[in-house]
């Protein structure tokens, strides 16, 4: 997801009681989403182990006009780590694999691997580096590969720092734990998924991925242009493998993570590891805060699929959304979600809104260097092939679109920026930053 500020970005979910909530309200903002376009997703949330609400917006194939329901499937992403972590621990309470295991005893090739143990691995403390970050990686991110390749690729990265001096977010160490699951069961990861997963939580929509086939209602993925979304691209699922390479529905995803925490599919005593947050990463799971309320879960995106799925153990309420195609911030539709669910104060947005075009005379008008005094953040306004871009320190341009002349929007990231006006006259030097409901005012310097 492109991200512009991200420590703006997470003010996630809730507080009240919602036993009985507004599902009209809901229906009407998933309903106004869907109308203008802003994303394509399905939503299910579920309630002491049942779903209670699910619906279903947009296309599953847009060439073909096929509509999403209960039962598409897409690519969930790194919620697959979540599956992956699942079944380590399954091995650990076998007495198969201890969380001081090493690396090295599987493959010791990798750099550091005599250093780096599972509980490494599983919170993002080993120090390996990213392959997905890397810049050959969109070369050859179509194409499948075999273990041995991956391996080889993995091992030929450098380290990023001292095994457990600091987490650092990896695909490449989940990419190792799934093949580590297979080489102590001498399985395949989608057989182990089916036998320690799937068939014991009855799901049957929930499995490894291949090729994307419409024909049994799996998603395609998109991303929006001005007027039309346009098809993604196609991750070769043999890349993520344990750390991206399961496909599910919501409901399925909500069943499974409410049963996890619940200690159905491993002990209490190992979920508990699962949650132990280190430096803001635990063992598979993240927390994310919602006013005086936390959910344990995970984000996932892979080509152009999004999703998102959090347990809220005061609740005992999961919420689960899986994308095929946003043109809107999925942490401003997470929010809008949870807060019509829990019944607290939201006004449904206008998206119905156009955008206008300004000159590139006149967008020359906001730009330069602006800086806030509640934020440590400097955001540079540059007009670029005629349209003005918005980019902080460390992070790539991006475009904004003018709604006004007072007006201008990143939807992607849910990014309103609010140039002081009044009837007649725009202050091209002051604006207003708008994110996740914070606020901020900016100056040019």
């Amino acid at each position: 997801m492109n991200k512009l500020f991200s420590l703006l970005l997470l003010t996630c979910i809730y507080s009240a009681s919602a036993q009985n909530f507004d599902k009209a309200k809901l229906d009407s903002y998933l309903e106004a989403l869907n109308a203008n376009d802003k994303a394509m997703f399905s939503l299910a949330i579920i309630k002491s182990g049942e779903p209670i609400f699910q619906r279903s917006i947009g296309l599953s194939d847009v060439k073909l006009e096929q509509k999403a329901n209960e039962e598409t499937q897409y690519r969930i992403g790194s919620i697959t780590k979540v599956f992956t972590a699942t079944m380590i621990f399954q091995l650990i309470e076998e007495k198969k694999l201890s969380l001081n295991t090493k690396l090295a005893e599987f493959y010791p090739e990798v750099k550091n691997a005599k250093k780096i143990s599972i509980s490494m691995l599983l919170n993002h403390r080993s120090g390996i580096q990213n392959f997905t970050h890397t810049s050959e990686y969109k070369k050859y991110m179509t194409q499948p590969k075999t273990k041995a390749e991956m391996v080889s690729l993995i091992a030929n990265l450098k380290s990023d720092f001292k095994p457990d001096s600091k987490a650092q977010y990896s695909n490449s160490g989940y990419v190792l734990l799934g093949f580590i699951l297979e080489d102590i069961t001498k399985d395949s990861f989608a057989n182990q998924l089916q036998k320690r997963i799937s068939n014991k939580l009855g799901l049957k929509r929930t499995a490894y991925g291949g090729p994307i086939d419409t024909s049994n209602n799996q998603a395609k993925s998109y991303v929006r242009n001005a007027t039309q979304w346009s098809e993604s691209s196609m991750t070769d699922m043999s890349l993520p493998h344990g750390a991206g390479a399961i496909i599910s529905t919501p409901t399925e995803v909500g069943i499974f993570l409410s049963s996890l925490l619940a200690g159905e599919l491993i002990s209490v005593e190992s979920v508990a590891k699962m949650k132990d947050i280190n430096q803001g990463i635990g063992r598979g799971l993240f927390q994310f805060p919602f006013y005086d309320r936390r959910a344990y879960g995970h984000n996932g995106g892979i080509d152009g699929f999004r999703s998102r799925a959090g347990y809220f153990e005061s609740d005992d309420v999961t919420f689960s959304l899986t994308s095929n195609g946003v043109n809107h911030s999925m942490n401003d539709i997470s929010i809008a979600i949870l807060s019509i669910y829990f019944g607290m104060p939201y006004d449904i947005p206008n998206f119905e809104k156009k955008p206008i075009t300004l000159s590139k005379q006149e967008l020359s008008k906001y730009e330069g260097v602006f800086v806030s005094q509640q934020i440590p953040l400097k955001i540079t306004l540059k007009v670029k092939e005629g349209q003005l871009t918005a980019q902080t320190t460390g992070q790539s341009a991006l475009g904004l679109t003018p709604y006004s002349g007072s007006d201008f929007r990143f939807d992607p990231a849910g990014i309103i920026m609010l140039f002081e006006s009044t009837e007649n006259k725009v202050d091209h030097s002051i604006f207003e930053l708008n994110q996740g409901g914070k606020k901020f005012k900016f100056t040019r310097e």
